[in-house]
């Protein structure tokens, strides 16, 4: 469903109208396309304290010039802040430039792990955490503000091309710790994933559909799951990406062997997207409303895990991407059994995921999604849509695109050091941490 708020403040009766109301003003979001893959200008590096990342080679390769006006993306490296004097190079480095940077343009600031032998250097490391989420909630103009941790830029790579481009357009006060796990760079950046197999639960539609179509865009053979029931949009979909359909459903006890089957050769990428709602407030919500949820939602996903890992099927340099939601970080009234499940994710991904990487090298991960423009939120309300669309720090919906872009990097061959993150697409929700 379109935005008509969105299209009516882009007209400058309504921009008038809404600055003279004080009404939000969301901006057009820039977005991935092959026509314009990049950010619309040049890239500003700035350093904020003593600094011994080698970053330079690293930006290089994103495809952004230098620049020291105008900037589209501008990257902060903090990790050498260490005090609370340090923050002062912060505010310097950045409050002289902010004004300038494009719309849809990306801040990105760098900050290094918490010290847990220095608690001087962990609070100043802490408080670019408040920092960048306030800011990215002040910032304005399409344009966002993400925060990642590291200590190897090399191993940052996949992770700031893809902040520093449209891809990350609804990722916004956003916190990224990077490990130090080794990396793989692909042969081909613009087809990072040629010669892999990935696996998308509840493909045929909506949000797992782009997801198949981006990680199909990406190179990968893709395997498109979804229930015999959705037969017809399933093969469509698979006919369309040059993938196969695997008509199951994701609760039944044998449904890892029979992916197991499906991909004899192994598999690479595993992208849990299948989920359902059966709202209802706790106190009316009959005990198998509660059920199916779990089982869909979590019981599913954590079977069909195990199994695949067991088996050998996730070969080594595999990604798990699981989809949890904000309604399992910050709750929602009527979903309890909803917002328990994708909570439910988020200690899945947590604790697997440093297991999974030592004994099978395979990295799990997850997305949270906020308010994506689907047909199910088509059907939502108007004034709930209305409120779910203004939330966030961007003041309107995503796209399924956003959180298939998001699962693409996630499941980058070079995004091995990115691993036990949950990642909001949410605009930056003011809902949730």
């Amino acid at each position: 469903m379109a935005d008509r708020y969105l299209s009516f403040t882009g007209t400058a009766p309504g921009r008038f109208l809404t600055r003279r109301l004080g009404l939000p003003q969301p901006a057009e979001l820039r977005r991935h396309s092959p026509e314009q893959p990049d950010l619309a200008g040049g890239l500003l590096h700035l350093t904020a304290g003593k600094s011994d990342l080698d970053l330079a080679p690293v930006l290089a390769r994103t495809g952004l010039a230098t620049t020291r006006t105008d900037p589209a993306a501008v990257v902060l490296d903090a990790t050498g802040v260490r005090t609370v004097e340090d923050l002062s190079d912060v505010h310097s480095a950045l409050h002289p430039v902010l004004r300038s940077v494009t719309p849809s343009g990306r801040v990105v600031v760098l900050g290094a792990p918490l010290d847990p032998a220095d608690h001087h250097q962990a609070a100043a490391q802490q408080a670019l955490e408040g920092f960048t989420r306030s800011l990215g909630k002040e910032i304005g103009r399409g344009r966002t503000v993400n925060l990642v941790r590291l200590t190897d830029a090399g191993a940052a790579e996949s992770t700031l091309r893809f902040l520093l481009s449209p891809k990350s357009a609804y990722v916004s006060g956003q916190v990224v710790e990077v490990g130090t796990a080794p990396v793989t760079a692909p042969a081909d950046w613009n087809r990072p994933l040629a010669g892999r197999t990935a696996l998308i639960t509840g493909a045929a539609r909506g949000i797992g559909e782009a997801v198949a179509e981006t990680l199909a865009r990406d190179g990968a053979k893709v395997v498109v799951l979804d229930v015999p029931q959705a037969e017809a949009d399933a093969r469509r979909v698979a006919d369309r990406l040059g993938g196969t359909a695997l008509l199951l459903d994701i609760t039944a006890a044998d449904a890892g062997a029979r992916i197991a089957e499906a991909v004899p050769d192994g598999l690479d990428i595993l992208v849990h997207n299948a989920g359902i709602t059966r709202d209802r407030r706790l106190v009316n919500m009959p005990a198998e409303r509660w059920a199916q949820v779990m089982e869909v939602n979590l019981a599913s996903v954590l079977r069909t895990t195990d199994f695949l890992l067991t088996s050998g099927t996730l070969e080594p340099g595999g990604r798990i991407v699981a989809t949890a939601s904000i309604a399992g970080i910050a709750g929602n009234a009527g979903q309890t059994n909803y917002g328990a499940s994708k909570a439910g994710i988020i200690g899945l991904v947590r604790s697997l995921a440093p297991r999974a990487l030592a004994d099978h090298e395979v990295t799990v991960n997850a997305v949270a999604p906020g308010f994506i423009e689907t047909k199910m939120t088509a059907a939502i309300p108007l004034l709930i849509r209305e409120a779910g669309r203004r939330m966030n720090s961007l003041a309107q919906g995503g796209r399924p695109v956003d959180v298939a872009e998001t699962t693409a990097w996630l499941a980058h061959p070079a995004s091995g050091a990115v691993n036990g993150q949950v990642v909001r697409v949410c605009g930056q929700s003011l809902l949730g941490a």
